[in-house]
This record gives structure tokens, C-alpha cells and sequence, in this order.
């Protein structure tokens, strides 16, 4: 047994003084409130809840940065696609590998235990399919376990270029499936997860311009009770082509036509009306936002606090990988609904911080799009908890909500100290166990990718 003593814990219940928290099997045992700590505790200044991160495209790590420059004409996410469908199409499974153990490290030293990996590049590079249809959601999985951080693996039916079931281009042919290889797909993703503490599969319909209705029903019978992701009504040109092709917008037609419910999460969901905010809301679903990459990509932004006055449920994900930070996620879904409104404190709720309210709602939001039951600081959950340091310059004199508030709004870095996920320490001071061997592989796979 392992037991961490906190003078701050935040419980499930709120916020808790002097707790000494018991680890036996990779869960919370107990939970002893206003104790002394004894001979052997491993003592900490504040322990918080280790937060999901629902959406990740692990591969688009290694090309952070290089979409930066504007062509001739408007840039938008449809250049920007360009450039990632050239990156993409000259990854080796050993590159995609040492990308994805790069992402996740960064993810465990931001704070986050779990990720959501929407995974889509599937074969090799001249396009045929690998002799095992698992080859590259293997490598995702290799790098969860390398890494540690809990694996929701959600491999993408990906079919069509556009509404309707227009043919694939080109550049999409290392993602395109059928449905009969994508069941293939599926079954490996079973069976990899199964090796993994705590791993689920789920399935990943891409988005409605790249799958026909039909093809829709029979993804997400693959795995019943299992999460079912998607991206929807991202961009203007999406929602636009969509209305052309149904004459309803994304999200309409989705609630309209498929049995959404709280399995379901729907990724990005920007550009919705309020009738399909509280769609989503009735249906259960968790809304998948993902604010560095949508403002990395001019998506626009999404009506958090009507989705919320209708009691609809998020979490937060890192998406293309631009920049890993749990706090810079929440900071900026909250900062975006203050420039559109042009108020401040929009997603606080009265009587807690603005901080407090997005921490717990991502917390059981992605948790709930991951497949994960529970979430937080209470006996019986899974022992994925974070340290935060008292010492960084934001978080000196600094107790209760406001330890959050600071973490998220006012720090630049050094306040994660420790992560565990499943009672296993995996980062101390700030640093990951193995950060200079997958850092390694990391630039090594990169040298390769850029000659």
C-alpha cells in the first residue's frame, strides 16, 4: 500500500484539509480527513483529480509548428489539411510510435491521465493495407503502455472525401477503409486495449462527410455500450456542404438520424444553432472541444454557456497536438466565451471559481466520453491524481478554488509536479520517468520525417 498525504486534497465532495489517501491496487482504499501524517506518507502540498483528454490525433505532434505560414491566398483549415495529409503520408509505424509516446508523455506532465485517440492513419505508406490490419493502432497502444497514460482507442471509419459518398482523394488513401477491413480494425483494437490496465475500444465514424448514412448505422454497431466519437460541424464549408447535400445542418441531422446518446461524443459541434445545443444536452451526449487547436485553426468558437444553461456536459481534448496543456485548454475555452460575450466569469457557477467549474466538468465529461464509469477523488476510483507545487510564484498563499484558478489562469508551467495513473507515480517534478529515452526516439523519428 502506498499512501500520499495532502494539505489540500480536492475530493469529489470538495476541497479537504490534511487527508492521508490510501493506493492499494492502483485505486483509492480510503481516504482519512484531518489526520497527521505518519512515517513512510509520500507528502504533497495539494492533490487534485487527473483529468481525461477526450480527442487526439497523436501523429499531427510532429508537425506542430510547420503550417504556420500563410500562402498566397486566405489559409484556412483546408490548407491547413493539406499540409497535415503531406505529413501524414510518410510516417512509418516506428515514427508513428515514437510521435505518440512523445504526445502522451507531454499529456501525463500537463495533468491528463487518459487520452482519446481519434486514429486514422491505418496503412502503409503506398496506401495498401499492413499484413496486420493492427499494425498502426498496435503502435498507438505500444506507446500508451511505454508511456503509461490510460488508452480509449477509437480507430476512424474514414470512407468518402465529401456528403453524399463522394470518392476519397488521393491524399486520404492511407486512411480509407471499407467496412468490412474497418471490422478487421476493430477487432485489433479489442484485442491490443485488452493488454492494457484500464484500456477501452471504441469506434470513431470520422465525420458525416466521410461516411454515408448507412455505413454510419453499421459502425456503431460494432461495439455496443461503447463510445462512439465524431467530428461535427467543425467548419462553416462543413456545415454549408451539408445543408447542400441534406438540407439539414451537421448536427440536426445527426439527432435526427442516428440514436445519439450519452456514448456519443461530438467533437468540436462549433457551429450549432440553440435547438442543437439542447439536443445534445437531452441526448446525453458530451460535446468534445478542443479550444488551442480550434482557434489553431480558425474554427471559431463554440456557445459554451448556452450549452451549459442547458445542462449539456463537455470535456477537453488536444486534438492536433499544437501544444499539450491542460490548463492552457481550460484557460482558453473560458477566455473565448469572454470575448464573444464581453463579460467575465462565463462558465462559473455561483458560489464556485470559474476555475473550479471548468476543472470538474472536464473532469467527469471526458471521463464519461472515454468509457470511464467514474472519476475523481473518492474511495473506490481509479488513483489517477496530480501534485501541484505551492512553490511556483501563482500559487504561493493560494488555498481552496483558487489553487485551481491559478494553475489554470495565471501559471506558465512548473506547477504539475507529480501525475499518477492507476496508483503508478509515471511523472515527479514535472518530468516523465522515461522523458529522455522517448524524447530520443522522438527526435530521432523526426530527423527522418524532415530529411
Amino acid at each position: 500500500m502506498t499512501v500520499l498525504y495532502a494539505e489540500h486534497l480536492l475530493t469529489n465532495a470538495g476541497w479537504v484539509r490534511s487527508a492521508r489517501v490510501h493506493l492499494t491496487q492502483g485505486r483509492i482504499a480510503t481516504i482519512q480527513i484531518g489526520a497527521a501524517p505518519q512515517a513512510g506518507d509520500e507528502r504533497h502540498a495539494v492533490i487534485v483529480p487527473a483529468v481525461s483528454n477526450l480527442h487526439s490525433h497523436a501523429f499531427q505532434r510532429g508537425m506542430a509548428g510547420l503550417a504556420e505560414m500563410r500562402g498566397p491566398g486566405n489559409d484556412d483549415f483546408w490548407s491547413w489539411r493539406d499540409t497535415m495529409y503531406r505529413f501524414a503520408s510518410r510516417m512509418s509505424p516506428q515514427q508513428l510510435q515514437a510521435v505518440a509516446a512523445q504526445a502522451y508523455m507531454e499529456m501525463l506532465e500537463a495533468g491528463y491521465c487518459r487520452v482519446g485517440e481519434f486514429h486514422y492513419l491505418h496503412h502503409d505508406i503506398d496506401s495498401r493495407p499492413y499484413g496486420d490490419p493492427g499494425e498502426m493502432v498496435a503502435r498507438i497502444a505500444a506507446a500508451a503502455e511505454d508511456t503509461g497514460i490510460g488508452l480509449t482507442l477509437l480507430p476512424v471509419f474514414y470512407a468518402h472525401s465529401s456528403f453524399g459518398g463522394q470518392p476519397p482523394r488521393p491524399a486520404q488513401a492511407r486512411f480509407i477503409t471499407d467496412l468490412d477491413s474497418y471490422a478487421r480494425i476493430v477487432e485489433r483494437s479489442r484485442e491490443v486495449v485488452a493488454s492494457l490496465p484500464a484500456g477501452v475500444a471504441g469506434v470513431a465514424p470520422h465525420s458525416l462527410r466521410a461516411v454515408t448514412p448507412d455505413e454510419l448505422a453499421q459502425v456503431v454497431r460494432l461495439l455496443p455500450g461503447k463510445p462512439v466519437h465524431i467530428h461535427i460541424a467543425e467548419q462553416m464549408n462543413e456545415v454549408r456542404d451539408c445543408v447542400a447535400w441534406s438540407g439539414l445542418t451537421p448536427v440536426r441531422w445527426l439527432l435526427e438520424n442516428a440514436a445519439v446518446d450519452a456514448r456519443w461524443c461530438l467533437v468540436h459541434a462549433t457551429h450549432v444553432d440553440s435547438d442543437e445545443l439542447k439536443g445534445i444536452a437531452h441526448a446525453g451526449a458530451v460535446a468534445g472541444l478542443c479550444p488551442v487547436t480550434e482557434a489553431n485553426l480558425g474554427d471559431g468558437i463554440f456557445p459554451a454557456a448556452d450549452f451549459l444553461a442547458a445542462a449539456g456536459r463537455f470535456g477537453v481534448g488536444t486534438d492536433s497536438n499544437v501544444c499539450i496543456s491542460l490548463s492552457g485548454e481550460l484557460a482558453l475555452l473560458e477566455y473565448t466565451q469572454r470575448l464573444s460575450r464581453k463579460a467575465r466569469n462565463v462558465i462559473g457557477l455561483h458560489s464556485r471559481s470559474t476555475g473550479a467549474a471548468l476543472f470538474e466538468r472536464a473532469l467527469h465529461g471526458g471521463a464519461a466520453a472515454l468509457g470511464v464509469s467514474t472519476a475523481g477523488i473518492t474511495e473506490g476510483n481509479a488513483a489517477d491524481l496530480v501534485s501541484l507545487s505551492i512553490e511556483e510564484p501563482a500559487m504561493i498563499c493560494r488555498a481552496g478554488d483558487s489553487l485551481i484558478d491559478s494553475w489554470l489562469f495565471a501559471s506558465q508551467s512548473g506547477v504539475v509536479d507529480c501525475v499518477w495513473v492507476g496508483g503508478q507515480r509515471l511523472v515527479e517534478q514535472g518530468c516523465h520517468r522515461q522523458r529522455r529515452r522517448v524524447r530520443h526516439a522522438y527526435a530521432e523519428a523526426m530527423k527522418e520525417l524532415c530529411a
